[in-house]
């Protein structure tokens, strides 16, 4: 018997006997106030416990030999197809004769709305000694004398009058796909550039004329992650009554999402600055849009990860616990104050 009493001297949370206790009204609607309470902090608790978080790592990019994705679409309101082309060049100086490209183009009326689809084929990739590609004099050298010295054949006058009809109606064209270039720095531009700079001079009648207004849907340098923000997404840049090149300088920084499950997933971030210049009618080079790219040694790990269960339960207990508490606390209180009012004496409230 010593030795169960002193277990029960032990008892934390001792007992009165039923008819001692005394349930009233204030009591219950504290109750169900109180379990409310728990039962919503209980819930936010448990979503806070499923939902992941990131931490962030930084490294020194190792990686080697490996080709950068770069996804595009963009949209040129006031340039059909028939004159728009993409080329590519990188700071190897490497001529890349089967470049794997997957580039359509979409021609589009004046509304908008899509008319026609043509493949990209003819993706221009050229070899260059410097990083930029502003003057375009070389671009057809060869191209060039061979048509001033026999003159326009017969496809290239078919192409200039639908060119300049298309011109006339109105129609843009959408440039979509993927360019799989080499893991340097590098620039890739949308321009006029694949013209003989004769045919470009008889369909535009100058370089002032080439109106390289366009929207960016879609800019992006590998597969999407959650929380991932491309800054180019949605950039519209539209000329009225002037033209010029607009230039992009974009950082690269090669990141690595490794998901819960341990399935690890290489993409690129980029950070990017933008100028542009106006052109003038006695500039020699012809209006573009380029994206001049470079890449950081410093690659991101970025990893989802779960709080541990035992953080769970001992959050769970502190507000649990101090919720229940704080409503005994606020019992309390109202039963003595429905006391002091209901009863005639006054001793009882200062009690």
């Amino acid at each position: 018997m010593g030795m169960k009493q002193a277990i029960k001297n032990l008892d934390a949370f001792p007992r009165a006997e039923e008819h001692l206790l005394r349930k009233t009204q204030s009591g219950a609607l504290v109750s169900v106030v109180g379990l409310v309470i728990m039962a919503a902090l209980f819930l936010h608790e448990l979503k806070y416990y499923l939902t992941t978080f990131t931490v962030h790592q930084m490294s020194v990019d190792l990686k080697r030999g490996e080709t950068l994705p770069i996804h595009i679409n963009m949209t040129f309101p006031s340039l059909p197809c028939d004159v728009l082309s993409v080329d590519a060049i990188d700071m190897s100086g490497k001529h890349e004769v089967d470049l794997d490209t997957n580039i359509w183009k979409l021609r589009l009326n004046s509304h908008g709305h899509i008319i026609g689809t043509e493949y990209l084929s003819d993706l221009v990739e050229k070899e260059h000694s410097a990083h930029n590609h502003d003057n375009d004099k070389d671009h057809h050298e060869d191209s060039d004398a061979k048509l001033h010295g026999h003159g326009f054949d017969e496809a290239t006058e078919n192409m200039i009058k639908k060119a300049k009809q298309a011109m006339a109606n109105g129609e843009g064209c959408q440039v979509y796909g993927v360019l799989d270039v080499q893991r340097v720095a590098g620039n890739f531009h949308i321009s006029v550039h694949s013209l003989n700079i004769f045919v470009a001079q008889m369909i535009f009648e100058g370089a002032i004329h080439v109106n390289v207004s366009h929207m960016i849907h879609d800019l992006s340098f590998g597969p999407k992650y959650p929380g991932l923000h491309n800054p180019l997404d949605g950039t519209e840049r539209i000329l009225h009554d002037t033209s010029g090149t607009f230039k992009y300088y974009i950082k690269i920084v090669p990141t690595e999402y490794r998901y819960l499950s341990k399935k690890v997933l290489p993409t690129n971030q980029f950070s990017v600055n933008e100028y542009f210049s106006s052109m003038t009618e006695f500039d020699r080079t012809w209006p573009a849009v380029y994206f001049l790219y470079d890449l950081s040694p410093i690659t991101v790990t970025i990893k989802e990860e779960r709080r541990s269960f035992l953080h769970f339960i001992t959050r769970l207990c502190a507000v649990l616990g101090g919720t229940f508490a704080l409503t005994g606390m606020l019992d309390r209180w109202m039963y003595r104050l429905v006391e002091a009012l209901t009863e005639p004496n006054p001793r009882s409230f200062l009690r």
